[in-house]
Parts: C-alpha cells; structure tokens; sequence
C-alpha cells in the first residue's frame, strides 16, 4: 500500500496500542531522517478490530493478501510478486519465514473441499475476494488520551 499498511497479529504479552505505538513510532523516525521530514506522518491514529472466528481469520487475512491486487490500480499482477507481503511466504513455503509468522495456522482453518496446506490457502486468497471494515471514523487528528 502506498499510504497506509494491514497487519493481523494476535498479541501475546503486551497490549496491542503498545505495540502499535512503538511500530508507528520506529517507521515515523526512520521516514523522517530519511526525508528531512518534520512532523506528522500519519493523518489518524491506527484502526483495531477483534477478530474472534476461524473464517474472521480467513477472511482478514485473504483481505490483506489481496489487497495489493484489489486497489484502484493493482500493484502487482500475481500476488507472490508483492515484496511487503507474508503472502509469498505461503506461496514458496520452502523461503525462510520470520519466526514471528505462523505459517501453520490459517491452512489448517480452510473449510472443505481445501486442503490444510499452503498452497490451498494461496488458492483460497487467489480465489476469493474479501470485504473486511475498514477504518471508517473520520479522520483524528489528535493522538487518543491514553
């Protein structure tokens, strides 16, 4: 994505905002030395939602996958080609993945007639196109009291 990112990610010791905080943090110092940049970068704080369902799971990160094919003007033709994606790590499972990344989980929560690999769950991506809710509150300009 050009302007913004997706991330699905589950949480195991520290709050998610926390998290959140120091991801948008890291890349708004990096961005900012690396432009000359002062100031914000970001136009709204980040947008959370729960996801508490095995097809949640499917269908969020089918969405992200896909994302970078379904904008106005696709990205890339083949996903697999997309290089700011886990998306080509289930696509060649034979590439190293970070070890932050679960490449186990989504296959084994495809319904029937897939199977519980990999490349069914690419299929699956490829196969069908995902509506997840987006961020629709307006625009925050101010950070959240915390």
């Amino acid at each position: 994505m050009t302007n913004h990112y997706h991330i699905l990610i589950k949480p195991l010791r520290d709050p998610l905002h926390k998290i959140m905080s120091l991801v948008n943090r890291r890349y708004s110092s990096s961005y900012a030395k690396r432009h000359s940049h002062i100031g914000r970068i970001y136009q709204k704080r980040y947008f959370a939602k729960e996801v508490d369902s095995r097809l949640g799971l499917l269908t969020v990160s089918s969405y992200i996958h896909r994302n970078p094919i379904q904008t106005k003007e696709p990205m890339v033709e083949r996903l697999e080609d997309y290089p700011y994606s886990s998306f080509p790590l289930y696509w060649d499972d034979t590439l190293p993945a970070p070890a932050f990344l679960d490449r186990k989980l989504l296959r084994e929560l495809l319904p029937e007639p897939f199977e519980k690999n990999n490349t069914a769950y690419c299929m699956y991506c490829l196969t069908y196109a995902q509506n997840a809710e987006e961020d629709r509150h307006v625009e925050d300009m101010e950070p959240p009291v915390m």
